[in-house]
């Protein structure tokens, strides 16, 4: 049966690269067309945007993640209380974490809708979307600058004229893409509306330095009206979509479905976003996650020859044997993060498509992942048993908690469209609905059962912890078994329970009990996820 699973995906994909391939094929017979047309009239060359948008991608996830180094290398002293300590000095320092983390993939969103849009790049786009890069890249240190000096008017002044320039630059990529056709996607190369869907996009590409605008404007009369500008700036697609929807909710009426077609620049929680790119952003963010790990091993573990010669006799066994705890660490944090990005590799595996809803669980799963070094720092920071590395464990199980349930999220966010999003195998009903269940719920299962542990066994929350960390891989290696077996177990049960005889019912029904227990259901017949919870 698992072989037929396996093979029911690889044919799943190898359609999917069919596709792309045929796709392709008709992009490259157009553009070889638009090409010579554009020639004749002196035009550059073009070319593929694939390899601009992967370094877009791996330079958005790098300048994402690596703001947790400043969270992660505060340094603690061991006589101070963890617990004060975190909530006046890192909390701040978690904030701007989070809120950097969110505006550069914000930015990065954006950033994949205007490419979904133009296909192809000359020259001329290509210096333009690194001078965008620049500015993304510089958007958290603007921002840094906002946390620390919050009423000085320079930060914000920074951030907004960050914010408005690239939204220039963007409609100028949009003006440009428009004037030649040809760079286009197909959708839009046929469509006999271009000019709606310019001047849309423009329209919602402006709104945003429009507010920025607004916003430092305000810093010279009444700066802390310019900080509300701000988020609303950032939070305003899910404020107008959360709108929307309890509007419809007290009107009674439904939201209209808005076609695929016309969900270019529409902030729809169903918008699609690139397939691809989410995936490449995500590896890319798990890749710089586990290097920060080793770079703290390299920086930090490596003792001295002088102390190793003076006070260990040279032997540099003895030496490395006080790091103890820091090795176990990393190998447990590594674990951790090759780990989540196994899980998510699953997960995108049965994606067919993504959306914008889908996107921001990313978003946030990514986020708490990008935490894992400060969880690998304060781990082995503390002497064992005392109360700072209880904390420490417990913040850790936290991060790990939320880095888990916000991949579980993206998995219940795509059933609501199951058809549309899922592999059938893993569909409401499918035969791996229940295996993708167990393997996205392992993780925040075991850190929130570690985290209540810790509650009650204080005293081993450090040993309790790397046991978690080094055991889980072992529950991934059984798990499948372990489902089977609870199925089967689960199914002689219901056998069992239906063959009770029940009071008033007919002679020789139970061969139509057992006959429909072992029924299979057609894939069309099958209810979908979100017919049942509605």
């Amino acid at each position: 049966m698992g072989e037929n699973d396996d093979s029911e995906i690889i044919e799943h994909h190898v359609d999917e690269a069919m596709e792309k391939k045929a796709s392709h094929r008709s992009h490259t017979h157009s553009f070889l067309e638009s090409v010579t047309s554009s020639e004749r009239e002196g035009h550059s060359s073009t070319q593929s945007s694939h390899r601009l948008l992967a370094y877009s991608d791996a330079l958005i996830s790098i300048i994402a993640t690596v703001m947790i180094l400043p969270v992660a290398h505060t340094k603690l002293e061991e006589s101070e209380d963890l617990s004060e300590s975190f909530r006046l000095l890192m909390t701040t320092k978690i904030g701007v974490y989070l809120m950097t983390f969110l505006i550069v993939t914000v930015a990065w969103a954006a950033h994949i809708r205007l490419f979904q849009v133009i296909e192809r790049i000359d020259d001329f786009l290509a210096l333009l979307n690194l001078a965008c890069m620049m500015l993304i890249t510089f958007l958290p240190y603007t921002f840094t600058l906002m946390a620390a000096f919050p009423e000085k008017i320079l930060g914000i002044l920074l951030f907004c004229t960050c914010v408005m320039v690239i939204g220039v630059i963007q409609a100028v990529i949009v003006i440009y893409g428009f004037s030649r056709p040809f760079l286009l996607n197909e959708q839009i190369q046929i469509s006999e509306n271009q000019a709606y869907y310019k001047q849309h996009i423009l329209k919602v590409i402006m709104r945003v330095p429009i507010m920025c605008l607004i916003a430092s404007i305000f810093t010279f009369i009444f700066y802390q009206l310019a900080y509300v500008i701000l988020a609303i700036v950032i939070f305003l697609p899910y404020i107008t979509q959360s709108l929307k929807w309890c509007r419809s909710k007290a009107i009674g009426q439904p939201v209209e479905d808005t076609p695929e077609s016309m969900l270019f620049y529409t902030y729809h929680p169903n918008e699609p976003l690139s397939k691809e790119r989410v995936e490449a952003f995500s590896d890319g963010v798990y890749a710089i996650v586990a290097t920060l790990l080793i770079l703290d091993i390299c920086e930090d573990n490596v003792p001295d020859p002088s102390v190793v010669q003076s006070e260990f006799g040279g032997s540099l066994v003895a030496a490395l044997r006080q790091y103890g705890p820091e090795f176990l660490a990393y190998f447990g944090s590594f674990a951790t993060v090759g780990l989540l990005w196994f899980v998510h590799h699953s997960l995108f595996l049965h994606v067919t498509r993504t959306t914008r809803l889908m996107g921001l669980f990313n978003t946030f799963s990514l986020a708490f992942v990008g935490g894992l070094p400060l969880a690998y720092e304060l781990t082995h920071e503390f002497p064992r048993r005392s109360r700072n590395a209880l904390e420490a464990v417990q913040i850790s199980c936290v991060i790990l908690f939320f880095a888990g349930i916000f991949q579980l999220a993206i998995w219940v966010a795509a059933l609501f469209d199951e058809r549309r999003l899922l592999h059938p195998l893993v569909r409401y009903g499918g035969r791996d609905h229940v295996y993708m269940l167990a393997k996205l719920g392992l993780y925040p299962a075991v850190a929130l059962g570690a985290f209540f542990l810790t509650c009650v066994l204080g005293e081993f929350s450090t040993s309790i912890f790397h046991l978690m960390q080094l055991g889980v891989p072992l529950a991934f290696l059984l798990l499948r078994l372990l489902v089977r077996a609870g199925l089967a177990l689960l199914r002689v049960l219901l056998v069992a329970l239906r063959k009770q005889p029940q009071p008033g019912a007919q002679e020789g029904g139970g061969g139509g009990v057992e006959a429909r227990l072992v029924e299979v259901e057609d894939e069309d017949s099958r209810v979908p996820f979100s017919d049942l919870v509605s």
